[in-house]
């Protein structure tokens, strides 16, 4: 369900409701035109210059429902202060051979473009004075949402550009973000935009409604101990939602029990559209076998406050600098 457009910097009584209800929020045109066609053109250019030559062609992988062969290369592992790409699998052939067009074979690009390109930095600046450059006319700007929500400190952890090939683009199976990107307790909120129309053709979002609620965080990718490469699944043995009294595994409505596969619901999306993902909302997205491409960016956002403790199991790890502050 699509909200109405904000009319300030951050949500309004309704918006925050709906997201609090639901466990996300599509918010039209967060993107002016103008902003949409700038990060579309620094997303083909950045697919159009890297080096295929030195490319190490990594592929991502999300593992399966249990995740058990997720990507976990060190080209993966240490990029959370760089800017690399990750290739469709279905972007070769069984011998290995790569048979798309670079720019038609990569599934995503990441994880420090908000930290090393201005066009996507831009998006987190919280005045025409910011360093990083502003971006004129957004709606619904990521500190003032963040507050909204109730962050204290909220940091910017990670963001892709994520393509969904035409014809090549995989599957996304059921999960939830706090998984990869798991705080004690659980903190992350996704900030996706729309850089094209995503659509049931072409793989858009679906959503399993209020399931951030009741739904658990009981695993977590970590790196594997004791190895210089090499993610794994391992049991979440911290807490698995956010504090509050409206979460608990006994929240799950009984309409729910035994019907969950029919009660996703679609999130189709204009170009411009933000949509607000809560940490433990079950979500997925199918293959895209279209002619379309979506093309999307997507950044995570995480509570950086004392008390909030982000370790170092988690397969991304900070830069040097610490993750990137959304309050000034």
């Amino acid at each position: 369900m699509a909200s109405e457009p904000p009319t300030s910097d951050g949500l309004t009584p309704t918006q925050l409701s709906f997201f609090h209800q639901n466990g996300y929020l599509i918010i039209p045109r967060a993107l002016p035109p103008t902003t949409v066609s700038r990060l579309l053109s620094e997303t083909h250019k950045l697919l159009s210059d890297f080096d295929l030559t030195t490319h190490p062609l990594t592929r991502f992988r999300t593992g399966g429902s249990s995740g058990h062969d997720h990507v976990g290369d060190d080209y993966f592992l240490s990029s959370g202060d760089k800017i690399r790409f990750f290739f469709e699998e279905d972007a070769f052939d069984a011998s290995g051979n790569l048979i798309k067009p670079k720019d038609k074979a990569i599934n995503k690009i990441g994880h420090y473009l908000h930290g090393l390109n201005p066009a996507f930095a831009s998006l987190l600046a919280t005045s025409p004075a910011d360093e990083r450059g502003w971006a004129e006319d957004l709606k619904a700007r990521p500190a003032a949402v963040a507050r909204d929500l109730g962050f204290k400190d909220p940091r910017c952890l990670q963001s892709m550009v994520i393509c969904k090939q035409p014809e090549i683009g995989g599957a996304v199976p059921p999960h939830q973000d706090s998984t990869f990107l798991y705080t004690n307790p659980p903190s992350a909120v996704g900030f996706w935009y729309a850089l094209e129309d995503a659509t049931l053709e072409n793989g858009c979002l679906s959503f399993l409604p209020g399931s951030h609620l009741w739904a658990p965080i009981e695993k977590r990718l970590v790196r594997k101990e004791g190895a210089k490469e090499g993610t794994e699944m391992v049991d979440n043995d911290g807490p698995r939602f956010p504090p509050g009294e409206q979460y608990g595994e006994d929240k799950k409505p009984e309409e729910v029990k035994g019907r969950e596969e029919e009660a996703y619901v679609p999130g189709e999306v204009k170009a411009g559209d933000l949509v607000l993902i809560h940490g433990n909302i079950l979500h997925r997205s199918e293959r895209n076998l279209s002619q379309k491409g979506r093309i999307i960016y997507t950044f995570h956002v995480i509570e950086g406050e004392e008390g909030r403790k982000y370790d170092e199991r988690n397969w991304l790890q900070p830069p040097q600098e610490g993750f990137t502050r959304l309050y000034a």
